[in-house]
């Protein structure tokens, strides 16, 4: 039986960058670049995507158009009788990991979205502006470690995924995507305007765009390097799954540059967004750190603008949006898995993949709650996943990744995916291999080691 592909150029793009862009984008971004200096976090940002980032791209691109299968298969495939499909097992199990703790924060979203729709997020916000932020703080704080809503809400995600996966590639994946995908560059869009609009929006632009080049060290291109890889979906099966969905007629190049830029452009819009809106309102640095930027921060700027409803509403649909396409790519990496391993239908393989998530993300909602005692290294259950798979994972998967397709891959297949057997030209190929070769495992392996000081 024949793979089932994407049906359009337009909605490849768009389930591409969808599995791209999402929470890391919207929260980690802004919370990273401020951590790591402003503009120049920024700007090796953007040197670690386009140096690093892309070719490695293409070099999970070329895995799965050239494997034709699953993020397991493709190794089985390309060397047969080797232990190499291990590495496609732990993209797996990274993956399956990270979808764990991800449909919880995608539940709170969900939650969010929903008080600003009844109006319940403002209804009891101290309107002193001294006591504004105190008040959202505490708001989030009751409504994260409760166990019964957040876990309502995760299912409901859950849920929400299911009935989106079981409609198949073209018909469930491929139409959100060219759903959802406008809307969020809409609403970018949209937010970016009215933040810059803002007094004061200038100066947040200023310490967005304007480097201070003696604040790059290690430690900002060693986490500049790992939000580069995350916020492609590098090292996590994502993109080997879906470019198996590839038409053979697809030039990677080409795909890779505008999956890259589009994501790109959506992490400068968010910087565009958060940062000259904290400066207009005075909010110091400790307001942009993941968690409480999002539900602490944003909501607090909502309360001090008009029609704060309207704005709240838009941005955590937002948000929704971002969640639901990552939920859904990080979900289709078990589900192609099952359905080529085990030769079960879509059904039986979206059960099989989330129906077990009402019970471990579960666990990942009450860690904040009844579960909250339990420590693993001195973390909480979600924490420690989180850290496990981002940090640890997901470079791992990326290093092995590229000496697999660099080292014992035949020498001629990646450029016969790249040039699409030669009919596209190669000029592009030499700096590829060249980075997925020497540069980029030395380069993921000192993120690897950072991550294992920080652990």
């Amino acid at each position: 039986m024949s793979k089932v592909k994407f049906n359009t150029r337009i909605g490849l793009i768009a389930a591409t960058v969808g599995s791209a862009v999402g929470l890391g984008n919207i929260w980690r971004f802004p919370a990273e670049t401020q951590t790591n200096g402003g503009a120049a976090f920024l700007l090796v940002y953007i040197l670690c995507m386009l140096v690093l980032g892309i070719p490695v791209m293409l070099a999970e691109f070329s895995l799965g158009r050239g494997g034709h299968g699953d993020a397991e298969s493709v190794f089985r495939k390309l060397r047969p009788g080797s232990k190499w499909w291990l590495a496609g097992s732990l993209a797996i199990l990274a993956s399956y990991l990270i979808l764990t703790f991800y449909m919880v924060v995608a539940g709170w979203t969900f939650e969010y979205l929903w008080q600003s729709i009844t109006g319940d997020l403002y209804s009891s916000a101290n309107c002193s502006s001294s006591m504004l932020e105190s008040s959202f703080h505490e708001k989030m704080e009751s409504y994260i470690c409760s166990d019964f809503s957040p876990l309502v809400n995760t299912y409901v995600l859950i849920l929400i995924n299911l009935i989106i996966l079981l409609r198949g590639v073209q018909k469930g994946i491929e139409r959100m995507s060219n759903i959802m995908m406008p809307v969020l560059f809409v609403l970018l869009l949209v937010f970016a305007g009215v933040s810059l609009s803002m007094p004061g929006a200038s100066d947040g632009l200023e310490y967005f765009f304007k480097p201070d080049f003696s604040k790059i060290d290690t430690g900002v291109i060693v986490n500049a390097l790992g939000q580069s890889f995350f916020s492609l979906s590098l090292g996590m099966g994502i993109l080997i799954t879906y470019s198996s969905y590839y038409p053979k007629t697809t030039k990677l190049v080409p795909t890779a540059l505008t999956v890259s830029i589009l994501d790109l452009l959506v992490a400068v819009l968010m910087g565009m967004i958060i940062f000259p809106a904290v400066a207009s309102f005075g909010l110091g640095e400790s307001d942009l750190r993941g968690t409480t930027l999002v539900f602490v921060t944003l909501p607090e700027i909502f309360a001090r603008m008009p029609a704060t409803q309207l704005w709240s509403i838009l941005f955590f649909l937002l948000l929704l949006v971002a969640a639901l396409t990552s939920t859904i790519s990080i979900s289709e990496v078990s589900v192609a898995w099952v359905q080529d391993r085990f030769k079960k239908s879509r059904f039986k393989a979206c059960m099989i993949v989330l129906l077990p998530l009402f019970v471990l993300s579960a666990v990942c909602s009450l860690s904040f709650g009844s579960l909250n005692g339990i420590k693993l290294f001195g973390m909480s259950i979600f924490d420690f996943l989180d850290n496990l798979a981002t940090n640890i994972m997901l470079p791992l998967v990326s290093i092995l990744v590229c000496i697999f397709i660099g080292w014992f891959v035949d020498k001629g297949f990646l450029r016969k995916e790249i040039t699409n057997n030669g009919s596209v030209s190669n000029h592009f190929y030499p700096f590829v291999s060249f980075v997925i070769r020497y540069v980029a495992p030395p380069l993921l392996l000192l993120i690897l080691l950072a991550a294992f000081i920080d652990f």
